[in-house]
């Protein structure tokens, strides 16, 4: 990024000090001046210095033209001041066009002349000149150097303007190094002067530069605002190269939010109104920025051609940022290409470019002339001080003698006093605070004791809420049970209804047909055994329900592990096919068919494996709903006998569980369903009815995208082992 570029007019009108009444004059009211009045002295040096700061951004050659003119006048008259502002006004210009050598020789000689006037003021523009110089060749520990050396000569002149200068200067020292904090602290201050001074060159070169700060710590809100800022001043003052700066700087920072239609039309624009005013000094920054935006748009031709193009600009300039940006996109076009031994060639430039455009070195000397340039300011601040307090030492050691005896006695008066009212009011304040903190704790004892008794409410609510839906899961499952065989007997009740019709018209018949009354008969006969089947099945059920209900809640049962798995899970299948009727989840076992009895209440048991098949299938059902048709929910159960004990696993290929939320799945009322979907107390009754219920664990292990598995251990005290169970292999539906 060329930040730097900001700067590049911002001596100019002001290095030329224009005389007030020139800097209200049009260029033709100079020149006519000039015709009027073409006696040499210094009054013409003057006008012709104001004359070229009017042209220096609509007419910038013919501006230097009038500029030379005022040097050799300024020369010929022996006008030391008059040539020290030319100079300064004619390296600015050289500068501009990257001519740094010429930059150099003509702030130089501006900087002998000055010495020589002892002009504090002049020498600190400078200063100035020569931080911008250095700045613009990336060599910051000359730039930083060069405007603390002025800021001494700025201060002793008085000249606030010029401290403003050279902050700004310093801010971009440290926006090149980095240290953006720093440079807002400085920058921020020059920003204020600038504004209250009305200078708008200034004022663009600070909002630049603030905006760059801002890009590099990501507050992509405010850079965009003060680069904004930037290119409407520039584009008021007529400024346009600056204002293809900040167009340049935009383009990056919608780059880096990846908003790359915009980037993509900053970076165009800039690149063509470069080319259009034959500005090679922002052509390469030009090139780059919309060269970054076409790599990220996977072009990486043309990001090549133009990065390729700017890169060889760049080496004719010495520009090493550009070197180094121009490196970078190189290599990682080439990598995009497959071309990887260029890409590892540019790869080793940009590092190069970077480790000499901001190394280590360079920090470190940079922080030893800032904190050396704070130890002389304060040096002399204390020498100042020193001879202050000397001057003022005999005078006030005369009034000190006089006033001792008094003071003393006084002295002693005001300190009883002072002791007294201090107790008093310490004591009284003491008194005001404990009064104060008892009346707030007597509230903080009602509130929490009002708190306390909502809290006992509403957790005795929702856990009777969570036992409501478990047994809503448990009926919704009994009831799937039920309506099969109660629609087979419905069915097979039609059918034999349908059979007695045929015999009855059989049988009025004149001649029966033996044989069809015998196969009718034998239909009907095998329809009644079908609905007392049936009806079997349903009495089944529902005495199995009876038992369940009516069993002693508190009183440990030998149960079947397996079994008891196979039917809540059947159960929680129905529940949610009640909820959901397409949705269909393909369901397996494993289980260990010599798993053994465990002494357990079956409805604590039941209330347990019901809430955990319950949380998988709702996982595997949110998880299809992301993912669509191409997604197949699975459960899978598995039982095994350990040491003493079995395991339960209960695993689904839903969603899984991050990181960040595994910690508090156990927690009561945390829940990551949304509002009126979970109660949060699910997990939390499952887990306290297995550990505190029966010396058990759970434990839960996940992948996030992957799957979830809870792992259920309960310690098996009897071995007698039962009646090996019939296991199923349950498929996708029943």
């Amino acid at each position: 990024m060329k930040f730097i570029l900001a700067l590049a007019l911002l001596t100019i009108g002001w290095g030329l000090a224009r005389p007030a009444q020139a800097q209200t004059r049009p260029a033709d009211s100079l020149r006519a001046l000039l015709a009027a009045q073409p006696a040499a002295d210094t009054t013409r040096v003057r006008r012709l210095q104001a004359l070229s700061a009017e042209l220096q951004l609509s007419a910038a050659d013919q501006s230097a033209r009038v500029l030379e003119q005022a040097l050799a006048l300024g020369r010929q008259l022996h006008d030391s001041l008059g040539m020290g502002q030319a100079l300064l006004g004619l390296g600015t210009r050289a500068r501009r066009r990257a001519d740094y050598a010429q930059a150099s020789r003509y702030t130089r000689e501006a900087q002998a002349l000055f010495a020589r006037r002892h002009d504090n003021a002049g020498l600190a523009k400078t200063f100035v000149q020569w931080s911008f110089i250095a700045s613009e060749q990336e060599n910051t520990l000359a730039s930083l150097r060069a405007a603390l050396q002025g800021l001494p000569y700025a201060e002793r002149a008085g000249d606030r303007v010029a401290q403003t200068y050279l902050q700004v200067a310093l801010g971009n020292v440290y926006v090149q190094l980095g240290n953006y904090a720093e440079a807002i602290q400085v920058l921020r201050p020059a920003l204020r002067t600038a504004d209250a001074r009305g200078d708008e060159h200034m004022r663009a070169a600070a909002s630049n530069l603030l905006g760059n700060a801002y890009l590099r710590l990501r507050d992509y809100p405010r850079a965009l605002r003060y680069l904004r800022r930037s290119v409407s001043l520039n584009r008021r003052v007529g400024d346009n190269q600056s204002a293809l700066i900040d167009e340049i700087n935009l383009a990056e920072v919608y780059v880096d939010q990846g908003r790359l239609p915009q980037a993509l039309a900053y970076a165009q624009r800039a690149r063509t109104e470069a080319y259009a005013t034959h500005d090679a000094f922002n052509q390469p920054p030009a090139e780059l920025a919309l060269a970054r935006v076409y790599l990220l748009l996977g072009q990486p031709d043309s990001a090549r051609r133009l990065a390729r193009h700017a890169y060889a600009e760049s080496r004719r300039t010495r520009s090493n940022e550009n070197l180094r940006n121009a490196s970078d996109i190189l290599a990682r076009a080439y990598a995009r290409q497959g071309q990887f031994a260029e890409a590892y060639r540019y790869q080793a430039l940009w590092a190069a470019y970077r480790d000499s455009v901001s190394g280590e070195l360079t920090q470190r000397r940079t922080s030893a002339l800032r904190y050396g340039y704070e130890l002389d300011k304060k040096q002399d601040q204390i020498a100042l001080l020193t001879q202050s307090r000397e001057l003022q030492a005999q005078r006030a050691f005369r009034q000190r003698q006089e006033m001792r005896a008094l003071l003393a006695g006084l002295g002693g008066l005001l300190l009883l006093l002072g002791l007294l009212a201090r107790n008093i009011y310490l004591k009284q304040r003491a008194n005001r605070t404990l009064n104060e903190k008892n009346e707030e704790i007597g509230r903080q004892r009602d509130r929490l004791d009002q708190t306390l008794t909502k809290l006992k409410t509403t957790q005795t609510q929702l856990v009777q809420s969570e036992k409501m839906v478990a047994l809503a899961a448990l009926t919704s499952g009994v009831a799937h049970e039920m309506q099969n065989p109660l629609n087979f007997v419905n069915n097979f009740a039609e059918v034999s209804l349908e059979l007695l019709n045929e015999l009855e018209e059989e049988h009025q018949q004149a001649a029966p047909n033996a044989g069809l009354t015998t196969e009718l008969l034998a239909d009907l006969r095998q329809n009644l055994l079908k609905i007392n089947q049936h009806g079997d099945r349903a009495s089944g059920i529902v005495k199995g329900m009876l038992e369940h209900a009516h069993a002693d809640p508190g009183q440990c049962q030998p149960v079947n592990l397996n079994n008891m798995a196979q039917e809540y899970l059947r159960l929680a299948y129905h529940a949610l096919q009640t909820k959901h009727h397409n949705f269909e989840v393909a369901r397996s076992f494993d289980l260990d068919p010599a798993l053994g009895p465990l002494q357990v209440v079956p409805q604590e048991l039941g209330r347990v494996l019901l809430n955990l098949f319950a949380n998988a299938f709702y996982a595997v059902h949110e998880k299809a709903a992301l993912l669509g048709p191409d997604y197949v929910p699975s459960v899978r159960v598995r039982t095994r006998r350990i040491s003493g004990a079995v395991e339960l696993h209960v695993r689904d290929n839903g969603p899984g569980i991050p990181v960040g939320v595994m910690d508090k799945i156990f927690d009561p009322f945390f829940t990551t369903k949304p509002p009126g979907e979970g109660t949060g107390l699910g997990l939390w009754l499952t887990y306290d009815i297995v550990t505190k219920g029966y010396g058990g664990t759970l434990t839960a292990r996940s992948e996030v995208g992957a799957f979830t598995e809870f792992i259920v251990t309960l310690p098996q005290d009897q071995s007698v082992p039962l009646a090996a169970p019939e296991l199923a292999e349950i498929e996708g539906s029943e």
